[in-house]
């Protein structure tokens, strides 16, 4: 029984249908409290474990590529804004993020030095956002399009133990400049399900 009541909790997800079309899902550990964070930092982005994978000039988790350095100041902004405070050293938690577009995300590909996959991660359990019916993902697709995928891990600093995931999935342009906004808002949307910093602590300025 105990055990149905972890995975339930675990798998805990939210499906929302936005107006720009952005699916997005979260899942929370059921043994770690989000309580009582205060402070954060959002992590550099790692070397890939396999070199020289990374090729397209744009890359999201491309260190330099325009795209990854907008990711970085979009979640910054974001978790201040629900309060919490950016903090080079001893946060109460890391962010970090993974990026892809029109391809399979493979998170272990990337190592920021936690476990990203724990027990409690057993899959999503699905519920339906308003304006999303039953079978929305079995529908064909009958025109063009580039789909981004952005991963938004938070973890404890101390423990190393992964809290909370967020995804987004969305349609993209190729147009460089509506690229950048489509991923800032995919940020919003996967952030906007975190919740807020206990007594609104005042983000920095």
């Amino acid at each position: 029984m105990r055990i149905t009541q972890l995975l339930t909790a675990a798998a805990a997800f939210a499906l929302a249908a936005c107006a720009s079309g952005i699916q997005v899902r979260t899942a929370v550990t059921p043994d770690e409290s989000l309580k009582g964070l205060h402070s954060f930092r959002v992590l550099a982005t790692p070397k890939p474990k396999i070199a020289g994978a990374v090729s397209s000039s744009n890359d999201p988790m491309l260190v330099n590529s325009i795209s990854n350095r907008a990711l970085r100041s979009d979640l910054t902004q974001e978790f201040a804004r629900l309060g919490y405070v950016q903090k080079d050293t001893n946060p109460d938690f890391c962010v970090a993020y993974y990026a892809s577009t029109n391809k399979q995300l493979d998170v272990t590909y990337w190592d920021y030095g936690y476990r990203w996959q724990p027990g409690w991660w057993g899959g999503w359990h699905r519920r339906w956002g308003r304006g999303w019916g039953p079978d929305w993902a079995t529908q064909p697709v009958v025109s063009q399009y580039t789909q981004g995928t952005v991963l938004v891990d938070v973890f404890s600093t101390k423990t190393k133990e992964l809290l909370w995931r967020g995804q987004g999935i969305a349609t993209v342009s190729n147009n460089e400049q509506q690229y950048e906004q489509d991923l800032q808002k995919t940020v919003e949307a996967i952030v906007d399900k975190f919740p807020a910093a206990s007594g609104k602590v005042a983000p920095t300025q």
